[in-house]
């Protein structure tokens, strides 16, 4: 067994989720750090700046058992970009504490079906594995590709929660969807259609 199998979280046909390794931080960020993966993130990052994110993730998996995981294609290793769980921290959330789904991939990892094939992968830890009642995914109202992702899984819109983020004054709102443990046996085989 090398190292990448003991850091194994899921895999799937085509990809594999596994935890974080300090020399990740790098090459995440000259893969990732791009201008229209970024965009409705905040835009470009610092190096110091992504470093600070690197650790929060790092602190998600130590405090909570969970993170946005790294996300590589099987077959050659590629990094792809991640996919995992939080719990939702945003200023102006009105539901802290609630597990969170989320995704960012290169964009030549875009329209193939990796964001989908990841978040059914995480779905399924997060409903089996982490036993959550719900989760919810959020981005901001003007991203149509993490909206249409939300809608093939059979999320619904929650607008009683969507929120303006104080760091994304240009993007909010930020809009919520939702999904129940007991909606995704369901949503999931209407999803792998």
């Amino acid at each position: 067994m090398d190292s990448t199998d003991s850091l194994l979280v899921a895999q799937t046909d085509r990809l594999r989720l596994r935890q974080w390794r300090e020399g990740d931080c790098a090459a995440f960020f000259d893969v990732m750090n791009d201008a229209e993966v970024m965009h409705f993130l905040g835009g470009v990052q610092s190096p110091a700046g992504w470093r600070a994110a690197f650790d929060r993730l790092i602190s998600y998996q130590r405090d909570f058992g969970f993170t946005f995981w790294l996300l590589e294609r099987r077959e050659t290793n590629e990094l792809l970009g991640f996919c995992g769980l939080k719990r939702v921290n945003y200023v102006n959330a009105p539901n802290p504490g609630e597990v969170e789904i989320g995704w960012r991939l290169r964009q030549s990892a875009w329209g193939q079906g990796i964001a989908k094939e990841a978040a059914i992968a995480t779905l399924d830890l997060a409903f089996g594995r982490f036993a959550a009642p719900s989760l919810v995914a959020i981005t901001a109202a003007t991203n149509r590709a993490s909206l249409g992702l939300m809608e093939r899984l059979r999320m619904t819109p929650r607008p009683e929660v969507d929120f303006d983020d104080p760091r994304f004054p240009h993007l909010n709102p930020m809009k919520q969807w939702r999904l129940l443990a007991a909606e995704w046996p369901a949503a999931r085989a209407a999803a792998l259609v």
